[in-house]
């Protein structure tokens, strides 16, 4: 009966009809745009299973991510929060998070409008940045070293 339910349409008030989320067969649920749904956590552990939930490619994008932030950043503080990973560091706060779409992993530069180059993404948010990585798009890591090391250094928001 329940996974009847969960292929039905659910009509949000107001809104268009949509497909319920999806477990995955590790039991993980996939939201809208194919966000995993992770528990929040501090440490290491939810952010691992948040990447390792990503869905195909996109999870190898949060894995390279998180690689060179921990390269880049020694001792980064990280959590998951609203069903995406978020880096910091103690006493500055969070400078970056990602979050998966349909298309694309946006990640979020916090204070991103400081950084140099500031990153391409406008935010409705005066500080906020960012960029969006797609499948065929080629990852240009030096660049983004630059970003996280800079962002990093800045104070962030509140852990």
């Amino acid at each position: 009966m329940a996974s009847e339910r969960s292929r039905k349409p659910t009509k949000l008030a107001g809104g268009p009809s949509r497909t319920a989320p999806k477990a995955q067969s590790d039991g993980v649920v996939l939201l809208s745009g194919g966000n995993p749904q992770i528990a929040k956590g501090y440490g290491d552990a939810p952010v691992q299973a948040y990447i390792a939930a990503m869905p195909g490619w996109k999870s190898d994008v949060g894995r390279r991510i998180d690689e060179l932030v921990m390269r880049i950043v020694p001792g980064v503080q990280k959590a998951v929060k609203w069903n995406s990973p978020f880096y910091g560091v103690e006493d500055q706060g969070w400078f970056l998070n990602f979050h998966c779409f349909t298309k694309y992993v946006k990640v979020a530069f916090f204070r991103g409008a400081s950084l140099c180059p500031v990153p391409p993404g406008q935010s409705k948010h005066k500080e906020v940045r960012y960029l969006d990585i797609h499948e065929q798009d080629r990852f240009d890591e030096a660049q983004f070293a630059a970003w996280v090391k800079q962002a990093s250094q800045l104070p962030g928001e509140r852990m």
